[in-house]
């Protein structure tokens, strides 16, 4: 049998809640008040309340301070399941600040109360929590902005709803320290917290990879390191962005022979980069050996293994790297993949290629991104290759086009009844070249493009962002004739968003072991957020930008999600100024900080706002304002 579920009920005023409670089965009531014994039996029902509560074996303890929990209870007994605290008052006429601070320290000495999977429940009256819940919602600065102050002991809102004070047998509520005049509870609201994974910033790691014949090592791009090991395709994985693509696959290939490409695929690219912005690749520098003092870590990525260097040295030149610093145009460049099409080319030249196959193939790709709601610096892309005779390549495409999307949406309808579309986009006209290089390579695959979007999104007015996939097309001479070969790339993570309802891609990536409770056995289902109404903070940065030069944004997007650990989710320019004598250059951003599965205290963000004014005056070598 399960041992009893430990509870701890704080401020009661007549006990009438925890005399309730105490008829559960399978539960212990540890019931405290901030008054004496004395002072509580003189009030209306306690006396008989703290009776019914002694005569059921619960435990009934006065004068807690519930903003000192520790001071009353023994580290032995401070292990709960739940704690309640409804309708916490300072007192009186007290402000919304005072009772801010009141919740503040009393979430602070429940984190050492709490068991890791505990649920703390406050309840307050109708407005004073500040989230959307509350109607009418109060401002903001005339709330108790419950959600924020419990960010900062580590808690995250994961329910709200009614406190339906008639529901519960005998309960009545009393007003502050018992008095006649009770709180006003129509309307009010009971707030459910659990603990949130701690924001920790990232250790460096080392990536171990296989680079034509030898065994080469490279430090991973600190806004990937908790990314590019995942395992979310590998066979036991049960992660959405998996499922997507084996339903996907299975899909297709009632429609098209299919033929998995299982062998490796290079993790970096070396070559040249005609029409591929350099900013926008994760360059990387390359070391002929293994860094000293480091730990193996599982692998995700065929022929990867990754290691954890956490006294990872800044000193190249005594650690053996390639000295090849990013923005450096040399012969031994490499960055991560920014996409697997390119590698599709190669299986096209592969006596393993059969036309009229449709050849699959996945994985991770990595790019630089603006922040955006539905912009990711790595995705899973899934890149299909099929060589059709010219002049059928319409026919194919447009078979293609159909099972693509009667596939989402077959996907799509076991969860939601919201439909997807896809639509028709024409692309300028290509020319035949050779094609040894992303550049030339994604240079030819314009003729015609096709674009998955999100109900009522077309490519001229759908944000990029939310286009989930393209098919296109681009000519091949073969040793067997004159073939056209069809290319679709689908962005999985975007997909499994659009299906399962998952607002923030981030969340994809969370290590909250909550999310992917959500789809036992690789079943898609409808997401439902364990972290609601999370706080926002807003902070604004200006600087000169350095004579002459141009300023790059995406690496300035790129050092945000790196200190704030992606939890920057907007960045606006508010203003740009000239000056008319000097001509310098003046712009002023604002960052908003939030995040979506953990708990961002406003210390947290003021901290990451410190920081990145730090790295962006010595890596931009901005003049801060």
């Amino acid at each position: 049998m399960e041992p009893p579920r430990r509870v701890l009920l704080l401020g009661e005023g007549n006990f009438s809640f925890a005399a309730s409670l105490c008829e559960a089965a399978g539960t212990h009531v540890v019931a405290t008040c901030y008054e004496s014994e004395e002072e509580v039996s003189r009030r209306g029902r306690a006396a008989h309340s703290i009776g019914r509560l002694r005569d059921r074996g619960a435990e009934v303890v006065f004068s807690v301070d519930c903003t000192k929990m520790t001071d009353y209870f023994s580290p032995e007994k401070r292990e709960f399941d739940r704690i309640y605290f409804n309708f916490p008052h300072c007192g009186r006429k007290s402000g919304v600040a005072k009772n801010r601070d009141l919740l503040a320290c009393f979430f602070h000495s429940s984190a050492e109360m709490l068991t890791e999977e505990g649920e703390i429940h406050v309840a307050l009256c109708n407005g004073q929590g500040g989230t959307p819940a509350d109607q009418p919602r109060r401002e903001w600065h005339n709330s108790w902005q419950i959600v924020a102050v419990a960010a900062g002991a580590g808690f995250i809102l994961s329910n709200v709803h009614p406190f339906k004070a008639e529901t519960i047998p005998g309960y009545k509520c009393t007003g502050y320290r018992s008095q006649d005049k009770s709180f006003h509870v129509e309307g009010a609201l009971n707030h459910v917290f659990t603990r949130s994974t701690q924001l920790r910033p990232p250790k460096p790691v080392i990536c171990e990879t296989q680079l034509e014949s030898r065994r080469v090592y490279f430090q991973v791009p600190q806004v990937l390191v908790d990314k590019i090991n995942r395992g979310f395709l590998e066979l036991n994985s049960c992660h959405p962005v998996r499922t997507v693509k084996e339903k996907l696959a299975a899909e297709l290939s009632q429609a098209f022979p299919l033929q998995n490409t299982d062998y490796c695929l290079p993790l970096l690219h070396h070559g040249h980069l005609d029409g591929v912005c350099h900013s926008n690749v994760f360059w990387v520098t390359l070391s002929p050996e293994r860094t000293p003092r480091t730990e193996e870590m599982p692998n995700e990525l065929a022929n990867v293994v990754l290691f954890s260097h956490i006294d990872f040295c800044r000193d190249t030149a005594k650690n053996g790297w390639v000295n090849v610093q990013e923005g450096c145009h040399t012969s031994e460049q490499y960055y991560l993949r920014p996409s697997l099409l390119p590698y599709a080319q190669a299986i096209i030249h592969t006596r393993a290629f059969l036309p009229g196959t449709l050849h699959v193939l996945s994985g991770p790709v990595f790019r630089k991104r603006l922040i955006t709601p539905h912009s990711m610096p790595v995705f899973h892309e899934m890149v299909f290759a099929c060589a059709v005779n010219r002049g059928t390549e319409d026919s194919c495409i447009q078979m293609l086009v159909n099972n693509i999307e009667t596939s989402i949406d077959s996907l799509h309808k076991t969860v939601s009844s919201f439909k997807v579309n896809i639509n028709l986009q024409e692309a300028m006209s290509f020319e035949t070249t050779e094609l040894d290089d992303f550049a030339a390579f994604e240079s030819q695959l314009s003729k015609i493009q096709y674009f998955v979007c999100m109900e009522g999104g077309v490519p001229g007015s759908c944000e990029k962002g939310s286009w989930v996939g393209t098919i296109r097309t681009a000519p091949y001479e073969l040793a067997s004739g004159e073939l056209v070969v069809v290319f679709a790339s689908l962005n999985l993570d975007l997909l499994a968003m659009l299906i399962c309802g998952i607002s923030d891609w981030r969340m994809l990536w969370t290590s909250d072991t909550r999310f992917l409770r959500q789809f036992p056995r690789g079943e898609l289902r409808l997401f439902k957020n364990f972290s609601l109404y999370p706080p926002s903070y807003v902070h604004d940065v200006s600087f000169w930008v350095p004579d002459g030069e141009q300023f790059d944004e995406i690496a300035f997007h790129t050092i945000a999600r790196q200190v704030s650990g992606e939890t920057v989710i907007s960045i606006q320019l508010i203003d740009s100024f000239q000056h008319a004598e000097t001509g310098r250059k003046s712009l002023c951003y604002r960052l908003t900080f939030q995040s979506c599965d953990g708990a961002l205290s406003h210390q947290q963000a003021a901290e990451m706002q410190l920081l990145f004014r730090k790295e962006i005056k010595q890596r931009l070598r901005v003049t801060l304002r």
